[in-house]
């Protein structure tokens, strides 16, 4: 039971490795395409070079259709290839990307946040102070009460 919680976090944890860095993802990717090819090889009896450009239009999702696998087992990498790219490469390669583009570079660093959390309880402790003098109640939130009603003339 504790096999079957532990080995999705560790492949999230991989996927997410992953797609923190390009060049890791493009290691991979050609990690990928060349095992499959090596395989490919193995399993067709075919050339390297026809088995790489066979791995490489496979990835790609083109499927020219001038190799193609004939054994089961090279129908089954196949399927695992194609599904690989579709499910993560592509996704993760599409998300690094979007990620890069959609950066906000206005945006608060750490320190920056934690300096306006600082001023801002230095502001709250002189609100109170100044309301303490004034007699005015603070809510629990650190806002002011309601005004008080005008005193009849």
């Amino acid at each position: 039971m504790n096999a079957l919680l532990i080995l999705p976090r560790a492949l999230y944890r991989v996927l997410v490795w992953l797609a923190n860095s390009p060049k890791k993802l493009l290691l991979s990717y050609t990690i990928l395409i060349v095992v499959c090819a090596v395989l490919y090889e193995h399993f067709e009896d075919q050339t390297f070079g026809d088995s790489f450009w066979w791995a490489v239009v496979t990835a790609s999702t083109v499927g020219y259709g001038d190799i193609s696998p004939e054994t089961w087992q090279a129908r089954v990498m196949a399927g695992i290839l194609i599904s690989a790219m579709v499910l993560l490469v592509i996704p993760l390669i599409t998300a690094h990307f979007a990620s890069k583009l959609i950066v906000n570079n206005d945006a608060f660093h750490h320190e920056e946040q934690e300096e306006l959390k600082a001023n801002l309880r230095v502001t709250r402790a002189l609100l109170e102070e100044m309301a303490a003098r004034q007699g005015i109640t603070l809510t629990s939130e650190g806002s002011a009460g309601p005004p008080a009603a005008p005193s009849d003339r």
